[in-house]
């Protein structure tokens, strides 16, 4: 399949491109449909579930290979404590235990209290899902997706999908994730040998 026949269009086809792949992959429309019966404020499937669903579409692959978990966002600053965002990952799990992946659920609005023991330094205080996809190390992997009550899918993508459906990630130098950006490309383009990285 030519992986290259979605680049280089209007923004507006990459997202209805994406819009048909997503709702045609079982997995990641199973986990859209059981995401948004959670009733998360200000929530987004966003990443690897996305992106990673659109190089196998366009490559031929099956339905979640190389996706090694589904990241749920929302974002509540109501209460930033371990305990309640521990209770929805809790909740979480149990709606998810049918789905062939892992999820990962992180309250955007609390990441700024555990991020600099785990990286060594700071980030910002999010203030809704869709800011903290623009700190992402790659620009590629900043897109979200959420399923609305009348079944419409919403697109985040705050750099657009050119990136994707060419096959390419590209760093976002707005913090020090030097690291991270080089790990996750030469594993994508382990997985996905059309992939290109760019330097840092």
């Amino acid at each position: 399949m030519n992986h290259l026949r979605h680049s280089g269009l209007p923004a507006a086809e990459q997202a209805a491109a994406l819009e048909t792949i997503l709702r045609a992959d079982p997995i990641v429309w199973q986990a859209l449909t059981l995401a948004r019966s959670l009733d998360l404020p200000d929530w987004l499937i966003v990443s690897g579930a996305l992106y990673n669903t659109v190089w196998n579409s366009l490559t031929g692959k099956p339905s979640g290979h190389g996706i090694k978990d589904i990241d749920l966002f929302y974002c509540d600053g109501s209460d930033l404590s371990y305990e309640a965002e521990d209770a929805i990952i809790r909740r979480a799990a149990l709606r998810f235990e049918r789905l062939p992946l892992p999820v990962e659920v992180r309250n955007q609005a609390r990441v700024h209290l555990w991020y600099p023991d785990r990286f060594g330094r700071t980030c910002p205080i999010y203030r809704s899902s869709a800011e903290a996809l623009g700190y992402f190390a790659s620009r590629t992997h900043a897109v979200g997706a959420r399923l609305t009550s009348a079944d419409d899918l919403e697109i985040v993508a705050p750099f657009g999908l050119e990136d994707i459906f060419s096959f390419r990630i590209t760093p976002n130098k707005v913090m020090d994730n030097r690291e991270t950006h080089g790990a996750k490309g030469e594993r994508a383009v382990r997985l996905w040998p059309q992939i290109t990285v760019e330097p840092w």
